[in-house]
């Protein structure tokens, strides 16, 4: 005859399977929130300028994250200029094709020199939008996605991006170490999408002039089908921004950045201009867009 305990049991029995039923059958979904936390605790280690502690930290906490979800990484060394070190995190997932590169900036820049203020020109950018919402946006896919997708992706994490025009320096150091593998008769990704300045409260993102336009499409029509209205179907800037390696390479680059943003290069690029809608409306979109 059964007894109490038979029948806890049963159900406990029951509930778990039904649970784990509605666990295996839920799609995998993009948590805004999250994201935005990352972008605080990225600020919390201060301005990730080259050579700074705080650049040191990002990397290793960016590791620590990508590897906790099952991501393979490694750190591409590129000796620059005196003490200088450029330093891109890859993160691998799958083998042959299709074969996609999704890409972030993570370095700030060392001086805010369009700040309002000329008294605080000379202090480093804090990049809340201006890099650190691209890397959330990447660390939130990399928990996101399925480990059984069948295709290959990149999760590039580029340095050296943010200091042009100061002399010394150029622009998009890091996106240009890691395409120059690419060059010639090899290999390649079928896609290099790049994500900029896409937390902003306020997010408007056009197609960027210099970006693939077929592939444009593709990830703009999916933002329509999600209701993703920060994504407006109409040409605006031409950018010189990390995708543009990646298309010198002769891999097809989309640049997904909203370039209309006022704290840009300055002090004021702070946590409170960053949104968790708008991080959800771009990594929500990516996710969509990747597991079509």
């Amino acid at each position: 005859m059964p007894t109490r305990y038979s029948h806890s049991l049963l159900l406990f029995s029951c509930v778990l399977v039904l649970a784990l039923a509605g666990c295996a059958s839920r799609p995998p979904a993009f948590n805004g929130q999250r994201a935005l936390k990352d972008v605080e605790t990225q600020l919390s280690f201060g301005p990730r300028t080259m050579g700074s502690e705080a650049h040191d930290k990002v990397v290793d906490w960016m590791q620590a994250q990508l590897e906790k979800a099952g991501w393979t990484v490694e750190i591409q060394e590129t000796p620059y200029t005196g003490e200088y070190r450029i330093r891109n995190v890859i993160a691998k997932r799958g083998s042959g094709h299709p074969w996609v590169l999704l890409g972030a900036h993570y370095d700030s820049r060392f001086v805010a020199d369009h700040d309002p203020d000329p008294a605080v020109q000379g202090q480093p950018v804090p990049g809340a939008n201006d890099g650190a919402s691209g890397v959330a946006v990447l660390l939130e896919l990399a928990r996101a996605l399925p480990k059984d997708l069948d295709q290959q992706i990149w999760l590039v994490f580029l340095d050296a991006e943010d200091n042009g025009s100061l002399p010394g320096w150029d622009w998009i150091l890091g996106s240009r170490a890691l395409a120059a593998q690419f060059s010639g008769d090899v290999d390649k990704p079928d896609a290099a999408i790049i994500v900029d300045m896409i937390g902003d409260a306020d997010l408007n993102i056009y197609y960027e002039q210099n970006s693939d336009s077929p592939l444009s499409g593709q990830i703009w029509d999916q933002a329509a089908q999600l209701g993703h209205a920060q994504f407006i179907a109409q040409p605006k800037s031409r950018m010189l921004d990390d995708h543009i390696p990646f298309r010198d390479a002769g891999i097809p680059a989309v640049d997904i950045i909203d370039f209309d943003y006022p704290y840009w290069h300055t002090t004021g690029d702070t946590l409170d201009k960053v949104s968790a809608e708008s991080l959800h409306a771009v990594g929500d979109t990516l996710l969509a867009w990747l597991l079509r």
